[in-house]
């Protein structure tokens, strides 16, 4: 009998859309029920071989948006890796999608919080979530990060039903 355990800080964002840190041999079985689609892999650093190997089986696409060459890993996610990703989810030929970093918790925090902003979350509600995961290892500069971003600068023609409905 397979176990099904999810991976570390993994949350349902929305129908068909998922978050979470990077999974290991123990949580490949719950990602095949879900049947994934694509993956945006937000960490600086490459994916273990395990999981490559996983996703490569699986004929999971994944999208490696963290490694950012102009920046330290410890500074917060930019602006432009959050935008790319928000085209990624935004558009529904890529569900069932799923958004990860390393632990869950900052790189994917910060990008599912600017995507509640265009979902018109009121900000309390969206650092509620985003400490949720965080933990004890809040950084100020992600939820300053999430406040001031512009949502303007996301542009989408067909996004999932899903974001209408807040």
């Amino acid at each position: 009998m397979a176990h099904h355990i999810p991976p570390l800080n993994f949350g349902m964002v929305a129908d068909d859309l998922y978050r979470s840190g990077q999974p290991n041999e123990l949580n490949f079985p719950f990602l095949e029920k879900l049947q994934i689609k694509k993956i945006i892999f937000l960490a600086p650093d490459d994916p273990t071989q395990q999981f490559q190997n996983f996703v490569e089986d699986q004929d999971i696409d994944l999208i490696h948006l963290g490694m950012d060459t102009h920046q330290n890993p410890w500074n917060p996610i930019s602006e432009e890796i959050v935008i790319s990703a928000l085209k990624i989810i935004l558009n529904p030929d890529n569900y069932p999608l799923h958004i990860m970093c390393n632990l869950g918790r900052h790189r994917t925090g910060t990008v599912v919080g600017c995507l509640r902003k265009l979902q018109r979350w009121n900000l309390t509600s969206i650092f509620e979530e985003y400490r949720r995961f965080a933990g004890s290892k809040v950084k100020l500069l992600n939820e300053q990060f999430i406040e001031l971003f512009d949502t303007d600068l996301v542009t989408y023609n067909d996004a999932p039903q899903w974001l209408y409905l807040s």
